[in-house]
């Protein structure tokens, strides 16, 4: 055994083996000390300092391939990462191969057909910005910088999921390289338990290598911030739920707690109406709007200008640590204690991010696909970042929020916003679905080759 720099075991690859890994492969292989191995390894959340054995900087298909052939024969357990926003920090770790697939971030687009093919390495706003110069647009998440194959293999839930469904809802196939190195297609017709199982069942089953999506004609849309001072935020809070749960599936409207340079502690509550009729959209924001917010920023754009306005801006060089929780139809005493919590920020840069769910992603039944949580609701994160010091009082605020709010919590949670919650939290997510999740996982990987994520256990 080796000791990288960090003091973890890593394992004694033979130089042989890697320099035919190199020799194969059309992307880098990095190991520590090399030019660019130190970009390549770092994640979105620098809490997660993993220094992997090897990174696996995939060009292609067939590089996933050989970077898993050569896992398996090195014994090296495998991270997979496409964006690296992963909360639990699974897209990399201490020793493991990590197979990069940032550069695989290819889009094509067929407008005729209106169908997407994505590599997982292209981001949710690269998506977004090519599928609107042909006036489509499909469900993404709401972070631009979150990679396309991390974000759809959760579920997906965005801007758009009222009208056009979940991510998922809108997937016609999957590529993906199995534990055994083969090169599979994932559709109704083909692999179709491994089709349902990709739909939500995170990276428990392979390496995806490309998504093909259904793109919708999208013109222009109604949205943008309208901020409140969050010390007047309660009857904000409210008429928010008034107004998101008696919503038409083209309007989704998000919210932040947080704090603003120049501003102080604000609630900035995000809508975005996608309906062809932006009066109808002006008609139901009038309420939101007549509640006097300081300041007012929504207008008629482009969706994808209004999708980038509304991208949350992220520190650089920050560390966070996340919790979350599921709502349903929250209680007024919900509501306050959620105002609450979000008061008792020890810092300026955490967030308390309330994504609604609701529409047409909710009319899918939850054993459709592997994604199961059906039922209308706000999937709320807890997000305590930090530039300096040790995070400690950050890290105790996020989750002292998580044990106040669970009185009020619903059963399951987003799978993407799980931190290292553990196997319990896990089958939670999934609902019923779970049993059916672990057969597929027999099936396609009884050696739990992938097993850096929200884990699905074949016991």
């Amino acid at each position: 055994m080796t000791i990288n720099l960090s003091g973890t075991p890593t394992a004694l690859l033979d130089p042989l083996a890697v320099e035919a890994l190199r020799r194969r492969m059309t992307g880098a292989v990095l190991m520590a000390g090399e030019t660019g191995y130190n970009t390549a390894r770092r994640l979105a959340n620098r809490r997660f300092d993993y220094r992997p054995a090897l990174i696996a900087r995939c060009r292609s298909a067939q590089d996933v391939a050989l970077a898993v052939t050569f896992a398996r024969d090195q014994g090296l357990e495998i991270a997979i990462r496409s964006g690296g926003h992963s909360v639990a920090g699974h897209s990399a770790g201490h020793g493991v191969l990590m197979i990069d697939l940032a550069q695989m971030n290819q889009i094509a687009i067929d407008p005729a057909l209106r169908v997407a093919r994505v590599g997982p390495g292209a981001t949710n706003g690269e998506l977004v910005l090519a599928a609107q110069q042909h006036g489509l647009a499909t469900t993404t998440g709401t972070c631009a910088t979150v990679g396309m194959g991390g974000s759809t293999l959760g579920g997906g839930i965005g801007w758009l999921i009222g009208r056009f469904g979940a991510t998922v809802d809108n997937v016609l196939a999957f590529e993906l390289v199995s534990a055994t190195g083969e090169l599979l297609q994932a559709s109704e017709h083909e692999h179709p338990e491994l089709f349902w199982a990709l739909r939500g069942g995170g990276g428990n089953f392979g390496v995806v290598t490309a998504i093909t999506y259904q793109l919708h004609a999208l013109g222009p849309v109604l949205g943008g911030p309208v901020i409140f001072p969050l010390a007047a935020a309660a009857p904000v809070l409210r008429s928010y739920c008034e107004l998101t749960q008696s919503a038409p599936d083209e309007l989704i409207v998000h919210a932040a707690l947080t704090a603003i340079p120049d501003f102080g502690p604000a609630l900035i509550v995000q809508p975005v109406y996608s309906g062809a009729d932006l009066i109808e959209g002006e008609q139901l924001l009038a309420p939101l709007r007549a509640l006097g917010p300081a300041v007012d920023l929504i207008a008629a754009r482009s969706y994808a200008d209004t999708y980038m306005m509304l991208n949350p801006p992220i520190p650089p060089d920050a560390s966070s640590y996340d919790t979350a929780y599921s709502l349903c139809r929250p209680s007024d005493a919900a509501l306050d204690e959620l105002l609450s919590t979000a008061l008792d920020s020890p810092t300026p840069l955490a967030v308390v991010n309330i994504h609604q769910v609701h529409g047409a992603a909710t009319r899918v039944a939850p054993d459709a696909t592997a994604f199961a949580l059906r039922e209308p609701h706000y999937a709320v994160a807890n997000i305590a970042m930090w530039v300096e010091g040790s995070g400690a009082a950050e890290t105790a605020w996020s989750l002292e929020v998580q044990r106040r709010m669970a009185p009020f919590a619903s059963d399951g949670l987003y799978v993407n916003f799980l931190g290292d919650e553990g196997e319990a939290a896990v089958r939670a997510s999934y609902l019923g679905n779970y049993e059916r999740l672990a057969a597929v996982k027999a099936t396609y990987d009884s050696e739990n080759v992938f097993r850096r994520n929200q884990n699905i256990s074949m016991r």
